[in-house]
């Protein structure tokens, strides 16, 4: 088995696109109408905000791959590319997905430890993240990775106002 992590480029956009359509309509699907779902992927995923969220300086994106295969991505941001004020020391996890067939592979694991990595590497003192109060599944895989519940935050799936749940994990 063959894992590689590694940023993405415009070359990238529509694999990029592709998989962030997929991935979240696998993950939410089924908990939201789909004019609320389709509304949100399409403002979301467009390509036109894709690019433009690959330019920015504050923001990366990144793959996992497995055996040459996309399994996943993660998108972090830092300074003002946050979605919520946080400061110049933390690193927000905006984005991790994994490919339904590629998960309880240990691959969610090597994405976040890849963001905890990119988080030292700059300084930062705080990872934090926001999760759907109702994915109950993605709220115990960050806690048994040491992340805490510190807030909350709005959503718009659509037209759908929801709520994340905003955890963090501090570190020195």
């Amino acid at each position: 088995m063959v894992v590689e992590i590694r940023r993405c480029t415009y070359e990238d956009l529509e694999p990029l696109r592709n998989i962030s359509i997929d991935t979240f309509r696998e993950t939410f699907g089924a908990q939201n109408s789909p004019e609320s779902l389709n509304a949100y992927l399409e403002r979301a995923f467009d390509p036109e905000r894709l690019k433009g969220e690959i330019d920015h300086p504050e923001s990366r994106f990144f793959f996992i791959e497995k055996d040459g295969k996309t399994a996943g991505y993660l998108k972090v941001n830092t300074g003002k590319a946050q979605s919520e004020e946080m400061g110049d020391k933390s690193l927000e996890v905006e984005r991790i997905y994994i490919s339904g067939r590629f998960q309880n592979q240990g691959l969610g694991k090597m994405l976040f430890g890849h963001a905890l990595d990119l988080a030292r590497e700059e300084g930062k003192t705080k990872v934090w993240l926001g999760v759907w109060e109702e994915n109950e599944k993605a709220i115990a895989f960050y806690e048994k990775l040491g992340f805490i519940r510190a807030g909350e935050h709005t959503f718009f799936m659509g037209d759908d106002e929801q709520t994340d749940f905003i955890m963090e994990m501090k570190f020195d």
